[in-house]
């Protein structure tokens, strides 16, 4: 087994500053490895047991992201180090980060992690604990300030729900208390008639033309402004001519449920003259009443909706590794968006042809989440949101696209790192793209990518399709 001198070992830059007790140690308890061109030297997942120090030649460090081997970094420098290089904390079950290739042929000077970093805590415990600190202050900040952001974004989504919601439920109040007062109306036309002051007989032509003007209002036409005002004007002649009261207030409820003149003309020949003046204000309280039980229907499915936008958002109830359509996802979160669009073009461009995948369906709408509330921040409340997905080779791809300024050359390569931010102080906390980068390449094993310029960025997710999706 080939080993190292002390002398030699000095000669690398992680040790010239070692004594020559501790040199002494290393030059006993490491030895040399060899690799051929083109074979492993480690595994990204493995136990990490042994610490790595290049000698000769050149590897290349790889991590696999949506089921591809994917190369960070290379190096060729004498003395680089790799491997279990935290061996020095005492982690549970410790695994390689990263996969090393040998691209020629390599000498590496090779240390057992359990008996490496037990002999750097005793040589260096000052830098230990420092190290330490630094390492689980980290990993303790990201996880608080991480928790933090899911609330506050979660906070903001369900004001917006709560404002989504509140426009509806008032809608269904108001149209519910003009409801009352147009059923309080017919009961009085009904007294009428019970006190003789209408004709009995008359009833049974009321009650078709009643039922006649239902089926119209469900297929009122929508008119533009200046159609509807012609309308109502042409209608109210009209009733003036038949000698009707109050044809000004009456012609724009029968217009708004599709009653021009000549459907009232058509529908009200078969009723006697006598009655017209009963008949256009029966017409009257059915077309009201019709259109705010529609406008209720409207309402409560708008909450409907809602709400189950809320459960899809939220996966209530739901297995959290599941099979998903991603277009239900990205919907759900839209809508609770919705309160942030009042001067927000969005547009969706969805493969519908894309199949099912397996994921972890409330983790990939934080990542949503935290990338469409991104593109608002850059646009600044107006602009174009796009939502496109599509298929790449054997990924499923959602592109979210904005119009903002872009990003910047100089950061975007850091747009992905823990605490990294360009917002002012405290209105960031530089987690957001670094939970979704987590989210998107270690859960699932996919890809998170950018490209920016000015009034165009994208953020491209590919996530696997898996064979028995596809």
């Amino acid at each position: 087994m080939e080993r190292l001198t002390a002398a030699e070992l000095r000669e690398l830059f992680l040790f010239e500053k070692l004594d020559d007790e501790q040199l002494g140690w290393l030059a006993s308890h490491g030895h040399v490895e060899t690799r051929e061109a083109g074979t492993a030297v480690l595994a990204e997942g493995e136990p990490a047991t042994c610490f790595f120090v290049l000698l000769r030649g050149t590897v290349a460090l790889c991590r696999t992201i949506g089921g591809q081997r994917i190369e960070v970094s290379r190096s060729d420098l004498r003395g680089s180090y790799f491997g279990a290089t935290q061996a020095y904390l005492e982690l549970d079950q410790p695994t390689y980060q990263m996969t090393v290739e040998s691209i020629t042929a390599t000498s590496m000077l090779q240390f057992d992690a359990d008996e490496f970093g037990p002999m750097v805590r005793t040589w260096f415990p000052m830098a230990m604990h420092l190290l330490e600190g630094l390492f689980w202050g980290m990993r303790n900040t990201q996880a608080t300030v991480g928790q933090h952001e899911r609330l506050t974004a979660l906070g903001a989504l369900s004001a917006g729900l709560t404002h989504e919601l509140n426009n509806p439920a008032a809608a269904a109040v108001r149209a519910t208390a003009a409801l009352r007062e147009r059923v309080a109306g017919m009961r009085h036309k009904l007294a009428l008639l019970a006190q003789g002051a209408l004709d009995p007989a008359e009833l049974p032509a009321l009650v078709k033309l009643q039922e006649k003007a239902v089926e119209r209002v469900a297929k009122a036409p929508k008119l533009s402004p200046l159609e509807a005002s012609d309308a109502e004007d042409e209608v109210a002649d009209w009733l003036e001519e038949q000698g009707v009261s109050g044809g000004w207030d009456v012609a724009p409820v029968l217009v708004a449920g599709g009653l021009d003149v000549e459907w009232l003309e058509t529908s009200l020949r078969p009723c006697p003259a006598a009655i017209t003046g009963s008949a256009v204000h029966w017409l009257r309280y059915t077309v009201e009443t019709e259109m705010l039980v529609n406008e209720i229907e409207d309402a409560t499915t708008r909450v409907s909706t809602l709400v189950g936008a809320a459960k899809q958002y939220s996966q209530m109830d739901r297995a959290p590794y599941q099979v998903v359509d991603v277009h239900e996802l990205l919907d759900s979160t839209l809508v609770m968006f919705g309160g942030k669009f009042a001067d927000v073009r969005v547009v969706k461009d969805y493969d519908r042809t894309l199949p099912r995948i397996s994921a972890y369906a409330g983790e990939l709408n934080q990542v949503w989440t935290n990338v469409i509330d991104n593109a608002l921040g850059a646009m600044g409340g107006a602009g174009t949101l796009t939502v496109r997905t599509f298929r790449q080779d054997r990924h499923l791809v959602v592109e979210i696209g904005d119009t903002g300024p872009g990003i910047p050359a100089e950061v975007k390569g850091r747009i992905f790192e823990p605490f990294f931010t360009t917002k002012p102080v405290g209105e960031g906390t530089g987690l957001g793209l670094e939970i979704s980068w987590r989210i998107v390449v270690n859960k699932h094993r996919g890809d998170i990518r950018v490209e920016s310029v000015p009034g165009d960025t994208r953020f491209q997710v590919l996530l696997p399709v898996e064979a028995a999706g596809q």
